[in-house]
Formats: structure tokens, sequence, C-alpha cells
């Protein structure tokens, strides 16, 4: 777009697209937390240490596939990315086009996969990109506030998904989740981050 077409975009584009530039992903993530907080779930990103607790269960060395439901600005993506084998992949997910058009645009690792898509299709899109299952799902969507029914079927099909040994990491601002999550994975391993705008309840499930 020139700056003329630029000019003639409606204000609201205009102002998007300043906010954008100006604070960079936190502009992109408030945004897309507007537009959809059902499906976001929180206003910032989550801390450092929060990551870094989230992570910590991870066997790195046995890691071919790491999937990602959500990922916003990509909080995680640069970590998970850190710690991958070079042969690995990290695929992520988001019903959000304005953040998978992010991501693709600001992520260059080959190991990256972008996919705008529903976690609740999972199984499709890992077979689509060439396997038979995952190692690791990671997801911060809010489970407690999805509509009704998409919550079972995202939780339903990351347990078929997972490879023996895998494990689902959830991370959220209430306990509520785990009600959900123990109807799939009967080993939930159980952890708190305080240090987190708001303090971040964190769950792994394990596919036994």
């Amino acid at each position: 777009m020139n700056s003329t077409q630029a000019a003639r975009a409606p204000l609201h584009q205009r102002v998007r697209r300043k906010a954008e530039r100006m604070f960079g992903p936190a502009g992109i993530f408030f945004k897309g937390f507007v537009k959809n907080p059902v499906m976001v779930g929180a206003i910032v990103p989550s801390s450092r240490r929060t990551i870094e607790k989230v992570l910590s269960k991870v066997d790195w060395e046995h890691t071919d596939l790491f999937v990602e439901y959500g990922p916003g600005v990509g909080t995680f993506c640069q970590p998970v990315l850190d710690r991958l084998r070079r042969d690995a992949r990290l695929l992520v997910i988001d019903t959000n086009p304005d953040f998978i058009a992010y991501l693709s645009r600001t992520i260059g690792d080959s190991r990256f996969i972008a996919v705008n898509g529903s976690a609740a299709d999972v199984e499709a899109i890992v077979r689509e990109h060439g396997y038979d299952h995952a190692d690791y799902v990671l997801s911060g969507l809010p489970f407690s506030t999805l509509p009704e029914g998409v919550g079972p079927a995202i939780m339903a099909a990351t347990h078929r998904v997972l490879r023996p040994g895998g494990a689902f990491l959830v991370y959220q601002y209430t306990a509520r989740a785990r009600a959900l999550m123990s109807r799939y994975f009967h080993r939930i391993d159980k952890g708190f981050e305080p240090v987190n705008v708001p303090p971040c309840v964190i769950s792994w499930g394990w596919k036994d």
C-alpha cells in the first residue's frame, strides 16, 4: 500500500495500523483481545517465568513435533524454537488470521508452521503436515469461557493426537479447566506461577 492509498483508508484502519507500529506485538495482542476476548483470554502476554515453568517438563531431545494452540503474537514461539532440535517442527494453530499473519511475517525459522484454523481440527492439521502424532501440545486457550462443546472437542482431539508419553501443557488463570482435563488425562501435574498478569495456573496432562 502506498502513501496515497494509506491516506484514503478508513479511519479505523489507519488508527489500527498506527497502533500496531507504535506498540508492536503488544498492540497486536491487545487488538486480538478486544476483537475476541473469549478466544484470547488475557489482555497481556505471559511472563518469562511462566514460559520457563510451562516448558520445564518437555523432553526436547525426543520432540519431533511441538504444537501450540492460540499462539497470539508468539510469546512462546521463540522460546520453543530455541529449545527444539534443528530437525524438529513447531506447528501453531490460531483462529485469528491477524495473529497468523503477524507470526508468518515475523518468524523466519524454517521449523515454524503457522495455521489459521481450529484446535479441534488438530488431528487433520497434523496429518496435513506429514505427521501422525504430536509429542507435546501447548495451550493458553480459556477453556472455561469457550463456546459450549468446543472445550471437550479440543481436549478429546488433543488426547488422540498425542503420542504415548506425550503431554498437554495448559496454562490458565483459574484451576477450573483441570476438571475438564481430568476426563481425558488421568495423570496431571500441577503448577502455579504468581509472577504473571494475572497469576497463572499450570497443568501438565500426560498421555500414559
